[in-house]
């Protein structure tokens, strides 16, 4: 069974050229199957300022109303993916940038909530695997931006983390499938102001220990989650660590390893 790696970068690198390009670089440069999913970063954010579109977000998540999904859309599927896509073309590897809508990549339908109106989010109800096999076959990297769509004409804004465990939780019974969350942090941090304090390996009942304690920075409990939820799937392996490191989070010698007990 061939290794896919699945990788999610987060926006604080996206934000930032020199950390993103020397990321591609690494990206581009190791062997195997790979897809890269994305974010937007705080551009979308400084376009909606400068065209007077207010933002709300509910626990770190963006209200997408009609005005700002033609922001995001056009920030996270235009710019920021068709830029990930040409800097991978010049470090040679064959990359093509899609979001949810091409191909019927990924359906979704507008998220429900009893009290919130969460404006045009979208949870993810199917991935085309066969599209995505079809296009790995080829030898060519995946792109992903994180706008869906519900078959119906309507474009939806989705979490980039969810999108990743969602399409590693489809592919994992095609390949031996690694997904990898890369962001500004070393990893799993006891302490959210000390790097050095990584927990190597979290399994699930350390990890709810930490919850009750409050020792889990808020703002990585939904990635963990979405780390759990992917092996309970099937997902082989689960790393959660610093962008710079990508060689040694695909070597499982950096970062946090998720592990199912």
């Amino acid at each position: 069974m061939d290794k896919l790696y699945i990788i999610k970068i987060g926006g604080n690198i996206i934000d930032d050229e020199a950390k993103l390009a020397s990321f591609l670089r690494d990206f581009a440069s190791f062997n195997g199957k790979k897809i890269l999913v994305h974010g937007g970063g705080k551009l979308a954010t400084r376009m909606a300022e400068q065209l007077g579109v207010e933002q709300k977000l509910v626990d770190g998540r963006r209200i997408t109303d009609a005005e700002t999904l033609k922001i995001v859309t056009m920030v996270y599927a235009g710019y920021i993916n068709k830029n990930i896509v040409a800097q991978l073309q010049a470090q040679h590897c064959n990359a093509m940038g899609l979001c949810g809508a091409d191909g019927d990549l990924m359906l979704a339908h507008k998220r429900q909530h009893p009290v919130l109106d969460y404006g045009f989010v979208g949870d993810v109800d199917a991935i085309n695997t066969q599209l995505i096999h079809t296009l790995l076959q080829s030898n060519i990297s995946l792109v992903l931006a994180p706008i869906t769509h519900d078959q119906q004409g309507q474009l939806l804004n989705t979490n980039a983390d969810t999108i990743a465990q969602e399409i590693a939780k489809a592919m994992c019974s095609s390949y031996e499938t690694a997904l990898i969350y890369s962001f500004e942090k070393n990893g799993v941090l006891l302490d959210v102001n000390d790097e050095d304090s990584v927990i190597p390996e979290l399994k699930p009942a350390y990890y709810q220990e930490l919850k009750q304690k409050n020792r889990i920075f808020a703002g990585m409990i939904p990635k963990l989650d979405n780390a759990f939820a992917a092996l309970n799937s099937g997902v082989r392996q689960v790393i959660i660590g610093k962008a710079e490191k990508l060689n040694e989070l695909i070597n499982g010698t950096s970062g946090t390893s998720i592990i199912n007990e």
